[in-house]
């Protein structure tokens, strides 16, 4: 079937034929058969055109994947050809013919190689003229969109170059709806190729592609009453995905700031998910790492100078004994004693039993120090008391290894903590990691094995293996705590990258949102359950209330008073770090808390009347057509979308596909992304084989322990 498959006219086709069976080729020049223009003149609409000129050109139906096949086995003929006419029709002052050309050369670019190779031949040098032509330019702009939707990130970066000249287009033309839509549409898709990876872009390209114009324009125009759906979804995309590597020329347009976080209140999660990651992307390069050096003298100074009254209140309220400075005093003076205690008995295995209980009570229990006397002139040195270790931190492999020669299960998994804490000290967290692995092969219960699988940095893997921890039976609360900020930090960042990176068909978005589901749920459990003076409380309050105002978004009120228990949790704990002498770093959810938190009552006055108009246009049925055309440009750009599979069913690939558009979610689709026993978030979790119901899990472990309450609905089904 020639040419774009559509309807045929069978004089037309006849006449074809025979002209292209008699058209030859000299000294590799395509040669136009007698009569082609006028033909081409008494087309009407664009896709008569594009139909009539396939059929003279005897191309395959570009519409079929066989068709692109056969576009690859003869492309130089038929690149040829298209060069030939297109330099006639240019020669011609021919605007529709031109037009037509650059119409199948962006079906064509539905194929990565043909792209590419179009690309190489100056193809963007042939379409950006037609911008400039009235009667080519909606035609031109649908081109661009296709071929950046279409990925390929040379292309897009190529098609980013021109920014500048679809800003002026845009400026040119201020009340032209498809012209806003198309060209914003093209800078989306192409910018984000620039500015979406994670290592810094090319500074020459950022420079030449003008971030700071583009933004500017794209929010002066987004809030014009002809902005349709189609083009808000794409300038938002525009603007999230510019704040990680441009973060300047985001903050010098103060009004991005404000919609991005109005769109915390947009009823729509993805948008308000995909808004969060924007704003903590933001962040990223002013932030701190949240790294503490422990000094027990200053703890002790802290307590002897007592905490204030209502600061030592609640710790009473909560158990002074299970307080995390409490504990870690006790643990500092049960160190000392049993390093003391080693010095005089040797017993390196008693000494591995009671740092092993250490390290499993608080975090700091395990700090360097040496045996010292007094030597010449008072000072103190270190001296050797016949033990294999000086520093005190070098005790720990080798009490783990007497551990291990008493060969007791329980010896053995207080041989393998002491080895991790000992790696982890190091900072030798990929050994830690390997570590923690082989351990929970031994023993699947040893829950501190899994918190240090969680320190590796695939978060994937880390978050699977602190919910499996959080299962562990014996199971310090110190453990359970860490475990926790553990599961909020790998989830968070998982929705997060999740959902900047997530497609078009749903399932990515959905997945995004079970991990912060999943992290917002482990925020409200932590946050009940560790005590007032633990050193994350802040970290966990930093993401209780992100994640609460992106999953809650309109349900919250506008000033935010149902997060008001939590600022004042986040402020006693900030009184407790001071007192005990804890630096509060920048980290990026903290400086992503306080610019959400700060431009809030500014974001709803400035947007919420365009978020209500977003959230209107995002609930009709048809949100995902673009804008009404004309009959000729509608079949055009129907055809463009289009894609055969070779069964003769559809595939709309293309310029405003479902893939482009935030997709509907429902919870109970987020609910199918948690393990049925651990509640880990994945997009790979295995149905149960014998029920193929809703239960799901990580793998056999998971199933394993999940038998004893799945038993009889299992078998009921």
């Amino acid at each position: 079937m020639p040419g774009p498959g559509a309807k045929k006219k069978s004089k037309t086709k006849a006449r074809t034929t025979s002209t292209a069976s008699s058209s030859t080729a000299h000294s590799g020049t395509y040669i136009i058969p007698e009569g082609f223009f006028a033909d081409i003149d008494n087309a009407g609409t664009w896709r008569l055109l594009i139909d009539v000129l396939c059929e003279y050109l005897g191309l395959p139906d570009l519409e079929t994947r066989s068709g692109l096949k056969k576009v690859h086995a003869n492309f130089p003929d038929i690149s040829k050809k298209l060069d030939t006419i297109y330099v006639a029709a240019q020669r011609r002052q021919n605007e529709r013919l031109m037009g037509a050309i650059v119409g199948i050369w962006a079906k064509m670019c539905a194929d990565a190689i043909l792209r590419d190779k179009l690309f190489h031949e100056g193809l963007l040098s042939k379409v950006m003229p037609l911008v400039e032509y009235d009667s080519t330019r909606h035609m031109a702009l649908n081109a661009l969109s296709v071929v950046t939707h279409h990925g390929g990130v040379v292309a897009r970066r190529e098609i980013a170059r021109k920014n500048p000249q679809l800003v002026r287009l845009i400026q040119a033309h201020p009340d032209d709806a498809k012209v806003l839509e198309l060209a914003t549409v093209t800078m989306a898709h192409a910018t984000s190729a620039v500015l979406g990876g994670e290592d810094p872009p090319d500074s020459g390209l950022v420079k030449e592609i003008q971030v700071r114009n583009v933004l500017k324009t794209t929010i002066e125009n987004i809030r014009k009453p002809l902005a349709s759906h189609y083009m808000i979804d794409h300038a938002l995309a525009l603007l999230t995905s510019s704040t990680r590597h441009c973060p300047q020329d985001c903050k010098a347009t103060p009004s991005m700031l404000t919609l991005l976080v109005a769109c915390l209140r947009s009823a729509n999660i993805i948008t308000r998910c995909s808004a969060l990651g924007g704003l903590i992307r933001l962040t990223a390069n002013e932030s701190e790492p949240d790294r503490q050096n422990f000094d027990p003298q200053r703890l002790i100074s802290a307590v002897q100078r007592r905490f204030p009254e209502h600061l030592s209140s609640l710790m009473m309220d909560y158990g002074f004994e299970r307080c995390d400075t409490t504990l870690t005093l006790k643990s500092t003076v049960d160190y000392q004693r049993a390093m003391m205690r080693a010095a005089q008995d040797h017993d390196l295995v008693a000494l591995g039993r009671t740092l092993a209980t250490l390290i499993q009570r608080t975090e700091f229990a395990i700090a360097e120090g040496m045996f010292q006397a007094d030597g010449p002139g008072g000072r103190r040195e270190t001296i050797d008391i016949g033990l294999p270790f000086t520093m005190w931190t070098d005790s720990l492999p080798h009490c783990a290894r007497a551990l291990r020669a008493r060969g007791t299960p329980a010896d053995l998994d207080m041989a393998d903590v002491l080895d991790l804490k000992f790696f982890i000290i190091r900072s030798r967290i990929p050994d830690a990691v390997s570590l923690g692995q082989r351990a929970v092969e031994r023993n699947p219960d040893l829950a501190y094995a899994y918190y240090a699988i969680s320190m590796g940095a695939d978060h994937q893997l880390g978050l699977r293996a602190v919910k499996k921890g959080l299962k562990c039976k014996n199971i310090t609360p110190f453990v359970r705590q860490y475990l926790l900020w553990r599961a909020i930090e790998h989830a968070g960042d998982l929705g997060v990258s999740t959902l900047q990176d997530a497609r078009g068909d749903g399932g990515d978005h959905a997945e995004g949102i079970a991990f912060l589901m999943s992290a917002w749920e482990d925020t409200k459990t932590f946050t009940a359950e560790a005590p007032p003076d633990n050193r994350h409380m802040q970290t966990i309050l930093n993401w209780y209330i992100i994640l609460t105002i992106a999953l809650k978004g309109p349900e919250l009120s506008e000033d935010l008073r149902e997060l008001d228990p939590a600022r004042r949790k986040l402020d006693i704990s900030e009184q407790y770090m001071n007192t005990i002498g804890f630096a509060i770093k920048k980290t990026q959810m903290r400086l992503a808390r306080q610019l959400i938190l700060d431009l809030y009552p500014k974001a709803v006055k400035e947007w919420g009347a365009f978020i209500q108009r977003f959230d209107e246009l995002d609930s009709r049925l048809d949100k995902q057509k673009p804008l009404s055309m004309d009959e000729a440009e509608e079949e055009l750009a129907a055809w463009l979308d289009n894609l055969k599979l070779e069964d003769g069913s559809e595939m709309h690939a293309n310029v405003h596909p479902h893939a482009c558009s935030h997709p509907k979610i429902s919870m109970n689709n987020v609910a199918l992304y948690r393990c049925s026993w651990c509640g880990n978030p994945s997009a790979v979790l295995r149905k149960c084989g014998g029920c193929g119901k809703t239960s799901r899990y990580c793998d056999g472990q998971c199933q394993k322990k999940h038998w004893p309450d799945h038993r009889t609905e299992c078998k009921a089904n």
